[in-house]
């Protein structure tokens, strides 16, 4: 399992996804589920992706090569004029290698290659766009009613992030706020762990305004994790009583 999330703000985009992949409790490794690619001025685009990892890996496989090609129609990440022509594209392939993986499995296949990707970038001259691409190719947009999308182990980071997000807070509060989203998750779901990758996109810069791999080692995400469960102590102490005498 995994846990991604993508967040538009009047600012720009943050994106944070854990690593972790397991085959069972005994079989846990660490992958990157976070890709970039950028071009100086022009483009700023980066995926995460969730579900079999055979999948998603020869996807961001074949998206690389298509950044090699000298014929700019297959081009996907680098020459494709809007950010919905790269949604496309991207939905079509995630489509075709699954399809062309469950054909090679027979029956056995149904339902065991399936994956999501979030995509968000930006290209010049336009503003920066959030896309869920599901595992039949399609496709929906961030707005500002459903301002971020989440991928894998969903449940136990959303409450935090609905009850925190602002479209205008700082890039900062929204990192704290992933942070903690994450914090529940971890506690919650063992099939999600650190290190986690963070990508700050901000608006018209394109390329990463801040990068970061999260790892038990990092002091701030131990500050936030502990705060975040002693503040909930506290909150949940200044609560008023229950009174069973009370009608």
């Amino acid at each position: 399992m995994t846990y991604c999330v993508g967040m538009m703000l009047d600012k720009g985009l943050v994106l944070m996804s854990d690593t972790r992949t397991n085959s069972g409790v005994d079989n846990i490794s660490v992958f990157r589920k976070m890709f970039s690619w950028h071009v100086p001025g022009e483009r700023m685009i980066a995926i995460m992706t969730a579900g079999n990892l055979a999948t998603t890996q020869a996807v961001v496989s074949q998206l690389e090569e298509r950044t090699k090609e000298p014929d700019e129609r297959a081009n996907t990440l680098l020459k494709s004029p809007t950010m919905f022509s790269v949604a496309t594209d991207i939905g079509r392939l995630l489509r075709e290698v699954i399809a062309e993986r469950q054909s090679a499995n027979g029956s056995r296949g149904a339902g065991r290659f399936t994956a999501s990707i979030i995509l968000a970038g930006q290209i010049a001259g336009m503003e920066p766009r959030l896309f869920m691409v599901y595992p039949e190719g399609n496709f929906i947009e961030a707005s500002w009613d459903t301002p971020f999308f989440q991928i894998g182990e969903t449940k136990y980071g959303r409450p935090i992030i609905i009850r925190g997000y602002d479209r205008d807070m700082s890039f900062e509060d929204a990192v704290k706020l992933l942070m903690v989203s994450f914090d529940s998750t971890l506690k919650a779901n063992l099939s999600v762990g650190l290190p986690l990758d963070l990508m700050v996109i901000a608006k018209d810069e394109f390329a990463p305004t801040h990068q970061k791999r999260v790892t038990h080692e990092d002091a701030y995400f131990g500050e936030i994790s502990s705060g975040w469960g002693d503040a909930l102590k506290s909150a949940f102490h200044s609560l008023p009583n229950y009174d069973f005498e009370s009608p």
